[in-house]
């Protein structure tokens, strides 16, 4: 009986190894293009950008501060890769995206869509005390081999309205609740404009995982996501985040500090996670 027991302990372990999910996740604030930022343009960054997101080859990729032409360069250099998002001014080209990338070798898209941080998510408005317009994109995908699926969400929080941070936690919470099933995996990236032990980190803390405190290895070479393109500052402030779901497992968690000619590639840093399910 023993014997047998082991037996089958033995092929269940693995078959989940054999079927578990491992997916690399990265978010990242790329700094939108302005052309007279004269070093910080974007035509003196992407580049570097296009290096880092090719030599980590994360899964899956949320950014923020995407200008059209940025997500078009970036598209450019990643082959292999599909993306989802719209210009938050318009729906459509106009204004910054928050977009997700993706590993179309890996993933097949089922669904995709979108919705504005404000009282009327399906049209693009600026909500409550916020200075922009501000939108979350979500896909949901199927990974080929296991045929498993999950839901990516990415955002961009206000960076001035303190009502519209803590609302837009909220009503991402109400959207995942509203789309996902149970069981259903989750991710969640973005710039949250907001540090641990504020309102926003801390109802997300409540419904999802943080990657670092999770994680059973943190390699981080700062604590702080926002540099400000300045080398010599003090690296506290962490407003960029990956969420995960509460089973999800974290097994590595970083910041990714480097930098491209002694230039930072972005005022944020991107955020790294390995994670499986």
């Amino acid at each position: 009986m023993k014997i047998k027991l082991f037996l089958v302990l033995s092929v269940w372990a693995l078959s989940s190894a054999a079927y578990s999910i491992d997916i690399k996740v990265m978010s990242y604030n790329i700094r939108v293009d302005i052309p007279t930022a004269a070093e910080n343009s974007w035509a003196n960054r992407k580049d570097a950008v296009c290096n880092i997101l090719g030599s980590y080859q994360a899964d899956i990729i949320g950014m923020q501060e995407a200008l059209l032409n940025q997500v078009n360069d970036i598209a450019a250099q990643m082959p292999g890769y599909d993306w989802v998002g719209v210009g938050r001014d318009n729906g459509v080209t106009q204004g910054e995206f928050s977009p997700i990338f993706y590993n179309s070798q890996k993933y097949q898209l089922k669904e995709q869509g979108w919705f504005w941080l404000s009282e009327t998510p399906n049209i693009p408005t600026i909500g409550w005390d916020a200075a922009y317009p501000r939108v979350c994109t979500y896909i949901l995908l199927e990974d080929y081999d296991t045929h498993d699926n999950f839901w990516v969400f990415n955002t961009h929080l206000d960076h001035l309205g303190i009502e519209a941070r803590e609302r837009s936690v909220r009503l991402i919470w109400n959207k995942i609740q509203e789309l996902t099933k149970p069981k259903q995996h989750v991710l969640l990236t973005g710039d949250f404009n907001s540090v641990t032990g504020e309102k926003p980190i801390t109802f997300i803390n409540r419904k999802l995982n943080d990657t670092k405190q999770e994680s059973a290895t943190i390699v981080e070479e700062a604590e702080g996501t926002f540099n400000d393109f300045d080398i010599t500052a003090k690296l506290e402030r962490r407003i960029d985040y990956i969420f995960v779901s509460k089973k999800i497992e974290v097994f590595k968690y970083g910041v990714l500090s480097e930098m491209v000619g002694n230039r930072y590639p972005s005022d944020h840093f991107p955020v790294y996670a390995e994670i499986s399910f």
